[in-house]
């Protein structure tokens, strides 16, 4: 039987569990155990290197070497600058020596270091209306779109191939911002966007041939002209300012920029092909590239 001093027992019992529970849940929470971050750097890179399929070869290589893995901001050559001039990544690796070497000069990044090159083509629909497949003349044969005013698509967004666009009509002595009409169309997205768009127009188009070969949809679409010096198409690499930037990983980012322009990077860039036909050619050696 319980007597009434059993029963306060009881209560002051209960009351003091109620009171450590409480205080159990007033602790702060135990921290959860730390896991193990993924140790990766950020590069913003041109879009050909990712619609290649280039990436896809040489980042797996390159994180089994040494563990980093590389996550890729995939943007036209002028918006990956732009990113590098802000801090959003750790390297950039783009094609536009001219504003590659600015980039430099202003203090964002470098040293430049080349990387490979391949060329520019220029596509167009088989039937071609302007009447210059087989030409090796690049300004005589953007002369002859202009004057027959065949539809051309221009990427027109400050991409290595854009930039490499505005400089042969100029080369071409052609002013677009006298002649341009309705049928120069610049569209401001990326390599894949301007050739669909040009098979879907029946029109012209600059194009890396490292997109060109890896692109599925080419309709009536082919490549009429190639082989002009003036088509030459350089890959360079920079690491960003860590004096600008503190946050940016520079051992690790340095890292992937030795492996690429080193013999092992070198290889996986030479090794890299589709259909049998190489992409891109490692040329890290030649210091004037």
């Amino acid at each position: 039987m319980l007597t009434k001093r059993h029963l306060l027992a009881a209560t002051a019992a209960l009351i003091a569990c109620g009171a450590a529970a409480l205080a159990q849940d007033a602790r702060p929470a135990a921290p959860a155990q730390a896991q193990t971050g993924t140790r990766f750097i950020t590069v913003a890179s041109t879009t050909s290197t990712v619609d290649s399929g280039l990436f896809n070869h040489l980042l797996p290589l390159f994180r089994a070497k040494t563990g980093i893995e590389v996550r890729v901001i995939s943007q036209g050559t002028g918006q990956a600058l732009d990113t590098g001039r802000r801090g959003d990544a750790d390297v950039v690796f783009v094609h536009a020596r001219a504003a590659e070497e600015t980039f430099v000069a202003d203090g964002f990044g470098g040293p430049r270091r080349p990387v490979m090159y391949n060329d520019f083509v220029l596509i167009g629909p088989k039937s071609d209306p302007a009447g210059i497949k087989g030409s090796r003349d690049i300004a005589a044969a953007l002369t002859a779109i202009q004057t027959k005013a065949a539809p051309f698509v221009s990427r027109g967004d400050r991409s290595g191939t854009h930039q490499a666009e505005l400089a042969l009509w100029r080369a071409a002595n052609i002013d677009l911002a006298a002649t341009r009409g309705t049928w120069y169309r610049e569209i401001g997205q990326g390599m894949g966007a301007a050739l669909n768009t040009a098979g879907g127009m029946n029109a012209y188009v600059l194009s890396d041939r490292a997109t060109w070969l890896s692109f599925r949809n080419r309709g009536d679409l082919d490549i009429l002209v190639e082989g002009d010096r003036r088509l030459f198409n350089q890959y360079g690499i920079m690491l960003v300012n860590p004096q600008r930037h503190p946050h940016v990983k520079q051992a690790d980012a340095q890292a992937f920029i030795d492996w690429i322009v080193g013999p092992e990077g070198q290889k996986a860039i030479a090794d890299y092909k589709i259909n049998g036909q190489q992409l891109f050619f490692a040329n890290a050696s030649d210091t004037g590239a």
